[in-house]
């Protein structure tokens, strides 16, 4: 691990530098998201440069420690610093590097849990939650693309971290797709879509499910499935429109 400089501050390249043998794949682009999301706080200069002290580098590592090795969303993460910041415990999923400003050390993970042995069966059928080795392991994903698929809310895991088998046709788009050289956070675009159709499709439901009748809950699903398989329809054709003008005549 390298060392953290001596000196009260550090610049943004002196913070990846520092970062970067433990996390090879931070970049500064990286850091910077995680300040916008209020993650990390550096101080400025008077002209606007960001100056990140020995606590700011902790929290970074402890970051990209909770993505990395526990898969967890940020949304997580930005509690479990809420509780080191009032001194409250963290979490019992939480990692506890030990360079992290105060903080109880979170146990270890009970058997099944993110972090401990796999003994669940990787098998789908069965319906039940992976554990992030699992599930990276049946999409085809390697860790670090799984972390950033949590991380851009491709998938979304439980608060023990383990993925549901019904987001795995998900993650192996983005698998597929990654091997194409489009990774998770270029996705997001994707997500943004679905979730505006999806929008679009609820104010078309909503009044069939008011009537809060078995007869409305079946006339609902069928609608739901038939505006889905539409939506597809439309999505598929408007792709292949646009390829074709690239392609040309």
């Amino acid at each position: 691990m390298t060392a953290v400089p001596s000196r009260a501050f550090m610049s943004i390249g002196e913070v990846l530098a520092t970062l970067r043998s433990e996390f090879p794949d931070v970049t500064i682009s990286k850091i910077r998201f995680l300040e916008a999301e209020g993650l990390v706080e550096p101080e400025r200069t008077a002209s606007g440069y960001r100056k990140f002290s020995r606590d700011d580098v902790a929290r970074l590592r402890y970051v990209l420690s909770a993505q990395r090795d526990r898969y967890l969303p940020l949304k997580v993460i930005k509690e479990h610093l809420e509780a080191l910041d009032r001194g409250d415990p963290v979490p019992a999923a939480a990692p506890a590097p030990a360079d992290v400003p105060p903080a109880p050390a979170a146990p270890a993970p009970p058997a099944g849990e993110p972090g401990a042995p796999d003994r669940q069966p990787a098998g789908e059928d069965a319906g039940r939650p992976l554990t992030a080795a699992q599930f990276a392991q049946a999409a085809g994903l390697e860790p670090e693309q799984l972390a950033d698929c949590v991380q851009f809310g491709l998938v979304v895991p439980d608060a023990d971290g383990r993925l549901a088998p019904a987001d795995l046709p998900v993650a192996r788009a983005a698998a597929g797709l990654a091997r194409h050289g489009l990774e998770p956070r270029h996705l997001r675009v994707y997500r943004t879509g679905v979730e505006r159709e999806a929008g679009l499709v609820e104010q078309l439901v909503a009044p069939v499910l008011r009537a809060r009748s078995e007869e409305a809950r079946v006339r609902a699903t069928e609608k739901l499935r038939e505006l889905a398989a539409l939506s597809a329809q439309l999505h598929g054709a408007l792709l292949d429109a646009r390829l074709r003008d690239l392609l040309g005549p």
